[in-house]
């Protein structure tokens, strides 16, 4: 154990502790905002990738990819997951240095909501924002 006036004594650390280990980072990081599912009825003729946009502002992207098959059977209306198609969403900032990705959520999430209040009906989507650095 320590003693106070000891150079070694413990400090609390509060916040991203990342710089404990890290240091000051000086090139961009690409972080996920959001992450979730996308899925409409399978015969359904939709292009998602025309009815979404590749970018939600600079420097933060739109990530569509079909699945081969849902995480799940069944979605919360009781709906098999079989009878849908599918996709896992993600939207990517590339962030940088000295910047907070959670500052790019917020409108992010805002101008996504928008696009797809915009799709057809029988388009559902389950999404969550993720703050998580994209190794």
């Amino acid at each position: 154990m320590s003693r106070p006036d000891d150079d070694r004594a413990y400090v609390e650390q509060v916040g991203d502790d990342r710089a404990m280990w890290e240091p000051t980072g000086t090139t961009p990081r690409a972080f996920r905002l959001i992450q979730g599912y996308l899925w409409h009825p399978r015969g359904a003729p939709l292009d998602m990738t025309a009815l979404l946009p590749a970018t939600l502002g600079p420097d933060v992207h739109l990530l569509l990819d079909a699945m081969p098959s849902a995480p799940f059977a069944f979605f919360d209306d009781g709906t098999p997951s079989a009878t849908q198609v599918v996709y896992q969403l993600t939207v990517l900032a590339i962030v940088q240095p000295g910047h907070d990705p959670a500052e790019f959520l917020r409108s992010a999430a805002e101008r996504l909501e928008t696009h797809l209040n915009a799709t057809p009906q029988g388009v559902g989507w389950q999404l969550m924002s993720d703050l998580r650095e994209v190794d």
